[in-house]
């Protein structure tokens, strides 16, 4: 997770680098907290690192050598307050390595190649991951028993959240690029026989003026280059999701993939497919986000199991029928109230009344039957990104007046509300969500605002935690990168909760 500091050469390593130092710091000071051995002993002058403390950054990967150098570039790129923190951090982790246990897990390569060594032991399903994202598809998936042989996506926060939460992946197998720069080289990332490909290819050519066909569409190569990757890899399965948007093109994406044929060996490999929009409060989760999601089954499978996509949609279908409906409060319960910072550029500022990056939860993460399923029934006892966002004067009036199930068009706003000539257009860019109904679908666009999700007791909009748990993600997956960021990872991906129960319907047929 972290890089050697000779080895850092531009601006984003940079930024990572500091940001995971940061991330130690803070959970080596919420450990300290909730268990109150908060020790002085520790402390740490610039000029003195023990030999034990350079070993620990060793382990860490953070320095090579004992040299004084790093030393100095160390505390170069982490400027004195930082750096201060960081070794007394460390030594505070060797003085209680015991009771810290696996907090530090993650970040910690030693212990990460351990939880690799036996998760490659594993014999489960195999899964390949294109635009994995923050990780949705791929953690639904590992719930179930498959394995991660390769995860891919362009953009670095997302990689930096995936490779963080999914330390059972090697971090070679966790690809920054784009598709079309590896799909001619997939031998060299991926030599196992793969189960399922997962994925959703941006797919934003959908005019219907000229009826272009959705994979010639220049907009839509990325499409077309996860097709080809299919190709190459000649998956069992093939799991494809999109937006609903795409549906009045759905018998072109089931033609393309008809089109495919994979000549292996002797064999020659094509494949059926059928589509269907999923929603995901089917699945339990405390959303109503429709999907559309492609279901693809290589013609062998399909002939020696005797099943069809249909099949298995089918069996989704079936497997929801007995899941405990939830809502919006339900995902909001058991969190602790915040209040939105009233100054400029505060997001990235801890504090007790706005929130924190890293807290000791107050609760246990499984106090309702909601929190008990996307935590898979653990006790958690630290809540990440729960963080309120900052509000202006007008945007607080208008949080504090609507009642939950009020937008933009109504009279008690009239006289603030900004954007009342264009009510017409965005009646609902501002909506105080309802608590007893599952929440309106999270989307990426919440990095740009909030006013489509402000909270239905609290004058504010909702946090990047709440967001994810309204999402399904359990309260300990953490997203790296700047605040605005979180709330486009946790937008843009598929609830695990939904994923999970794609995966539980197609591993009975593997």
């Amino acid at each position: 997770m972290f890089q050697y500091i000779n080895k850092i050469e531009n601006t984003r390593d940079k930024k990572f680098f500091i940001e995971k130092v940061n991330l130690f710091i803070k959970l080596i000071n919420v450990f300290a907290q909730k268990n109150n051995l908060v020790d002085s002993s520790v402390n740490s002058e610039i000029s003195e690192i023990s030999d034990a403390t350079k070993k620990r950054l060793k382990e860490l990967k953070i320095i090579e050598s004992n040299s004084e150098d790093e030393q100095k570039l160390l505390l170069k790129v982490l400027k004195v307050p930082i750096y201060k923190e960081f070794i007394t951090a460390i030594n505070y982790n060797l003085k209680h390595q015991k009771l810290i246990g696996d907090l530090l897990n993650n970040l910690d390569l030693s212990k990460r190649n351990i939880i690799q060594e036996k998760y490659n032991k594993k014999t489960g399903p195999r899964i390949v991951d294109f635009f994995c994202g923050a990780g949705g598809l791929s953690l639904g998936f590992s719930q179930e028993g498959f394995q991660v042989d390769l995860a891919n996506d362009y953009e670095d926060v997302c990689i930096e959240t995936f490779r963080y939460n999914h330390p059972e992946v090697p971090d070679d197998r966790v690809i920054l690029g784009d598709i079309r720069d590896i799909v001619d080289h997939l031998e060299d990332y991926n030599d196992n026989e793969i189960d399922i490909v997962i994925g959703g290819p941006p797919c934003q050519g959908f005019s219907s003026a000229n009826q272009q066909r959705i994979i010639d569409d220049p907009r839509n190569e990325l499409y077309k280059y996860y097709l080809k990757a299919i190709s190459k890899i000649a998956p069992k399965y093939v799991v494809m999701e999109n937006v609903k948007g795409m549906l009045p093109y759905a018998q072109q994406v089931i033609q393309d993939y008809k089109n495919i044929s994979v000549k292996k060996g002797n064999k020659t490999y094509s494949y059926s497919v059928d589509c269907k929009v999923l929603v995901s409060n089917d699945f339990g989760v405390a959303q109503k986000r429709q999907r559309l999601i492609f279901i693809a089954i290589r013609n062998d499978i399909s002939k020696n199991r005797k099943i069809t996509p249909s099949t298995i949609f089918q069996e989704i279908e079936n497997s929801y029928k007995n899941n405990k409906d939830h809502v919006l409060k339900d995902a909001l319960e058991f969190i602790k109230p915040l209040k939105a910072p009233r100054i400029k550029n505060m997001t990235e500022v801890d504090d007790e009344i706005t929130g924190k990056k890293v807290d000791v939860n107050q609760f246990q993460g499984n106090e309702n039957s909601y929190l008990k399923l996307i935590n898979d029934g653990r006790k958690i006892d630290y809540v990440f990104n729960h963080k309120a966002r900052f509000t202006n004067d007008i945007n607080y009036e208008i949080y504090g007046t609507l009642a939950q199930g009020e937008d933009g068009t109504s009279e008690k706003i009239k006289h603030v509300m900004p954007y009342k000539h264009r009510n017409h257009i965005f009646k609902d860019k501002y909506f105080k969500l309802i608590e007893d109904r599952p929440s309106r679908t999270i989307t990426a666009h919440l990095k740009m605002d909030c006013h489509s999700h402000i909270h239905p007791r609290q004058v504010r909009s909702i946090t990047p935690r709440e967001a994810a748990r309204i999402q399904s993600f359990p309260d300990d997956y953490v997203f790296l990168g700047a605040y605005l960021k979180t709330y486009m990872q946790i937008g843009n991906a598929v609830p695990p909760l939904m994923a999970r129960g794609i995966a539980r319907a197609i591993k009975k047929y593997l």
